[in-house]
């Protein structure tokens, strides 16, 4: 068992003080939105295995097949394929999309051939892999998720009584919901700035209104006034209204696959995602956002939040149940004087101590508080006790 030390990323949208109180530390002053846990070249922990601090990324490439596993390594290559993450919003994140594996290994191909620096700030691909994520909320945690239907959407937009609104009420009524939705999000991230900035800023004023009043979507016209106030005219926030505002409640989760447009609002969550970098942006950024490639990414399909609670099985064990293989998210909810919970697994293992406190148990005994973690290479056998409640990231196969 190694105990990680991880590195807390600076970005803007941070809360100052959301992850310093999980980890018992004093708050700078500056935001501290991301804690990565993993091997991600960008911001690898490091572990100490009595010869001095190592990022966990050159352990592993030291000796793939017995950290990660022979079956990992033939399924995913020599590195850890996921991400682990506390992620701390206190405003929104950009607007965005990822590609599905095949698009992401077409678009790194192509921006290879063309030879676009995979540090350039119009770089599409940093890698040639997919990034399905799934965020399971630590406090309450608000998001977008997927489109509304047309239908929905229009009567949203139509209730803020804006003129220049009422094109896209038109082509969201007259059309079906692929060539609507898609003609729509094509018109707002395509359209005049100063015109749309003046659209916005209307649109804003509306929902700050409607926000305030007892509506069937008052929370969601106030979740669109904070955003705008975020990002005052940019065509990002009428995007945002034409998709699902939802409220997870700790303990709930969101998956996010390839195409969906999501944004992450406020909120406390741990983050598991598949080692990549791919984002295509659609709004609420200074960043690069390139149209065309994120309509051909889009899924132009209403889709509900599927909110996910975990399942559990006979051992305790509390499953995030996902379509993928890359990642494998649980958590052990633990009472002191409880029976030890066992961890097998043929694959790495992360464990992150969410609340309280808990002892580790194998070869040697590690314990963990509230906001530390630790990494299982493959086939460490280990049990877990304590009071508190730990996540578990490992690999579905």
């Amino acid at each position: 068992m190694d105990r990680l030390v991880n590195t807390v990323r600076p970005y803007a949208w941070g809360s100052a003080t959301a992850i310093p109180e999980l980890l018992g530390t004093r708050p700078t002053g500056e935001p501290q939105a991301e804690m990565w846990m993993g091997a991600h070249p960008g911001a690898p922990s490091r572990v100490d295995r009595g010869e001095g601090s190592v990022a966990l990324s050159d352990v592993i490439a030291a000796d793939p097949e017995r950290e990660l596993g022979a079956g990992a390594v033939r399924a995913f290559g020599p590195r850890l394929p996921f991400l682990l993450k506390v992620l701390a919003a206190a405003s929104p994140l950009s607007l965005q999309v990822h590609p599905n594996l095949a698009q992401a290994k077409e678009g790194f191909a192509d921006e290879e051939a063309r030879g676009v620096p995979v540090d350039a700030p119009h770089r599409n691909y940093k890698d040639a892999n997919h990034k399905p994520e799934l965020i399971c909320a630590l406090t309450p945690f608000n998001g977008l998720c997927g489109f509304r239907g047309p239908d929905e959407a229009a009567a949203l937009l139509g209730a803020l009584e804006v003129d220049s609104l009422k094109p896209y009420v038109d082509i969201l009524h007259a059309h079906p919901e692929s060539h609507a939705l898609r003609e729509v999000l094509t018109a707002v991230l395509t359209a005049d700035r100063e015109a749309i900035a003046e659209t916005v800023h209307q649109a804003a004023a509306a929902a700050e209104r409607l926000g305030a009043l007892d509506g069937p979507h008052a929370s969601a016209y106030a979740a669109y006034a904070t955003i705008a106030r975020h990002y005052p005219g940019d065509p990002g926030v009428i995007a945002a209204m034409l998709l699902n505002f939802v409220t997870l409640q700790p303990g709930e989760a969101l998956y996010l696959g390839a195409g969906v447009p999501h944004a992450y609002l406020d909120g406390l969550g741990v983050e598991i995602m598949a080692n990549s970098d791919n984002v295509l942006r659609c709004g609420l950024t200074p960043k690069h956002v390139d149209v065309p490639e994120l309509l051909r990414v889009v899924r132009f399909e209403s889709d509900a939040p599927a909110v996910l609670r975990p399942e559990e099985d006979p051992s305790g064990e509390e499953l995030y149940t996902t379509p993928i293989d890359e990642f494998r998210l649980s958590r052990y909810v633990l009472a002191e004087g409880a029976a030890p919970r066992d961890l097998p697994s043929s694959g790495p293992q992360i464990l992150l101590c969410a609340a309280g406190e808990v002892s580790l148990r194998g070869d040697d005994e590690l314990r963990l508080s509230r906001g530390e973690s630790a990494f299982l290479r493959a086939g460490e056998e280990v049990t877990v006790t304590g009071d508190g409640t730990v996540f578990r990231a490992t690999l579905t196969a």
